[in-house]
């Protein structure tokens, strides 16, 4: 099991549940659209934030957000080792370092000293991208030279006595990610932040991801995840929690049994599922929801589900618990209908 470090009030590593995490897009000068992209983070499901620190302006702003921030800070640092210290002393909850463009030892172990002294732990964050020549192998990253690199921080911080590190290894390639965090994963204990890094387009950025987290995640490897996704962070956190719920992990929301659909469907599957979901986007207490398009394996699913419907020609019937509640209800009024159900599901166990 790997060790616990805390980042404000969010424990991470331990046994304790994957944490999710994302990344602000804005520009952290700008206070006001941080914490409202902050906001807007927290009620998705977030639990970690990071925001770039490319000056000191940017650090010191860090100050202001903190006031109003509703989630952790994490300082999302590179090339000066200055900015750290900075972000330090507005009041980061944690600093992610990048070991391929701050090298200089005596500069590493300055700031494990300043963040030991605030109680504030370091990610070691490893990038394919930027890997430290002197990780290269023939030229080339390879595995085994970012488990290197990564563990080289490691020692440095370590080395002065500093151990709430938390270790991220990241490319863009599946594989090669896999196999850089199995490798440190055998290292030592220390907690293991999970990502795809350019991942791509929203779409194939999410399935790049669910394999790459999802492979590690399922072996018992990660202790907490962000999904790295152009555009709103909002998505990022979405398909987190698609992650971990798909594997099990942990429950947030809605989750959705949808039916593919054939031709024995008779109502619009398809579009259904995504009213629905777009009605109960604020709903955070787990429910299952199944939409199903005929009784083959419709009949089973929302008899296991908390509510569903069973469509037939152009109506279907409204679920809850495997029991009817709404027989053959027309097709234009199923998502109404439904909605109501499964927020007084909702509202019930609240």
């Amino acid at each position: 099991m790997t060790r616990v470090v805390r980042v404000g009030g969010v424990a991470i590593g331990g046994g304790n549940p994957v944490v999710v995490q994302s990344m602000t897009t804005t520009d952290t000068q700008d206070v006001r659209a941080t914490v409202a992209q902050i906001s807007a983070l927290a009620r998705a499901g977030c639990e970690l934030v990071r925001v770039a620190v490319p000056d000191m302006s940017a650090a010191h702003a860090i100050r202001e957000i903190k006031k109003e921030a509703s989630l952790p800070l994490a300082a999302d640092i590179h090339y000066d080792h200055r900015l750290a210290l900075a972000a330090l002393a507005a009041g980061a909850d944690k600093l992610r370092l990048n070991p391929g463009n701050i090298r200089d030892p005596k500069k590493v172990r300055e700031v494990a000293a300043a963040a030991s002294d605030q109680g504030v732990p370091i990610r070691i964050g490893v990038n394919a991208g930027s890997l430290d020549e002197r990780f290269l192998k023939r030229g080339e990253v390879t595995p085994e030279g970012m488990a290197e690199a990564a563990l080289w921080e490691v020692s440095l911080l370590e080395g002065v006595g500093f151990r709430d590190i938390v270790i991220s290894l990241k490319a863009h390639d599946v594989p090669l990610t896999v196999e850089a965090t199995q490798l440190v994963a055998k290292e030592g204990d220390w907690p293991l932040h999970l990502g795809i890094t350019e991942a791509g387009t929203e779409w194939e950025g999410a399935i790049r991801s669910a394999v790459g987290i999802g492979i590690l995640l399922a072996q018992g490897i990660g202790d907490t995840i962000r999904v790295s996704l152009p555009g709103d962070p909002v998505r990022e956190v979405e398909a987190a929690w698609e992650i971990l719920k798909s594997l099990g992990l942990r429950r947030r929301g809605p989750s959705f049994v949808v039916c593919p659909t054939c031709g024995r469907t008779g109502i619009d599957i398809a579009g259904i599922a995504a009213a629905v979901r777009q009605a109960l986007s604020d709903v955070a207490e787990p429910v299952s929801i199944a939409i199903m398009g005929c009784p083959v394996n419709g009949l089973g699913e929302v008899g296991r589900a908390d509510c569903g419907i069973l469509g037939g020609k152009g109506y279907g019937t409204v679920y809850a618990h495997g029991k009817v509640v709404l027989p053959r209800v027309p097709e234009e009024k199923l998502v109404k209908e439904l909605v109501r159900i499964v927020r007084a599901e909702v509202s019930a166990h609240a």
